[in-house]
């Protein structure tokens, strides 16, 4: 079952309407007391369709999730289009300068507020949804995937596994070290963690950046599965392969 709808973040882009995308898996038709674990996901409109894709390429999930039977749902919604820096600003955790669109302020922290407050409790109560933190996960690509780390170490009351597709760590070094020494993370916490070969030479010393997180999340007791993709590069036909990984990571001992 798939079903999408406008939504409106008043807080972060006030009545500009966005689209909100949840999957739930068809074996609730067939059993409506079963309960699933919850993936909530960053630019839910390259998820699922290429129509609704920025680059006319998703992540194919519908057809994988159907295609796999994979007892999850899937709660995604749109990022902020503005030409101003919108999605920048809201999936970042810091304030920042961005080329061509000179300083911006970083808006992560209320889009996770939002999304901790108030679109995951809406989730829990008109969906079929396994709402404890054992079951709740979160995953993103790019500056998604930077959310995604950022969310499982400052919200890990909330969420106890995240799925980081070529994460944006160039971003703001130093603060993403201080958050992650300074995180009160519990002891159970996963992260799947990829970047692509191929995407590696696209800012400096990045690999030297992708071990070093890598590194300290591994120091804080993290269950960090960690992955160079062989030719991947920074684009949703890349994500989509990695569908399977992540989604064995996020569920591993789960089903």
């Amino acid at each position: 079952m798939m079903e999408t709808w406008k939504l409106t973040i008043p807080e972060l882009s006030g009545d500009t309407p966005r689209r909100a995308y949840v999957y739930v898996p068809d074996s609730f038709g067939e059993d409506e007391t079963q309960r699933y674990p919850v993936l909530y996901m960053f630019d839910g409109h390259n998820v699922f369709f290429d129509e609704d894709a920025t680059y006319g390429k998703s992540w194919g999930m519908k057809d994988y999730m159907d295609f796999s039977e994979t007892q999850l749902i899937i709660a995604a919604v749109e990022c902020n289009h503005s030409p101003d820096g919108g999605r920048l600003s809201e999936y970042s955790p810091y304030d920042f300068r961005a080329r061509g669109l000179g300083n911006l302020k970083g808006r992560g922290r209320e889009t996770m507020e939002w999304m901790v407050n108030e679109f995951k409790p809406y989730i829990d109560e008109h969906y079929p949804t396994l709402p404890e933190r054992e079951t709740t996960f979160i995953g993103g690509s790019s500056m998604g995937g930077l959310m995604s780390l950022y969310a499982v170490m400052e919200y890990n009351a909330v969420f106890s596994r995240a799925a980081c597709l070529s994460p944006s760590l160039w971003f703001s070094v130093a603060k993403l070290d201080e958050m992650i020494r300074e995180a009160k993370l519990q002891g159970d916490t996963v992260v799947y963690m990829d970047y692509g070969s191929r995407e590696l030479s696209f800012h400096p010393n990045m690999e030297r950046q992708f071990t070093r997180i890598a590194s300290q999340l591994i120091h804080k007791g993290v269950y960090l599965d960690c992955r160079i993709v062989p030719g991947g590069n920074h684009n949703e036909a890349s994500w989509e392969r990695q569908v399977p990984f992540f989604l064995n990571t996020l569920l591993y001992d789960k089903e």
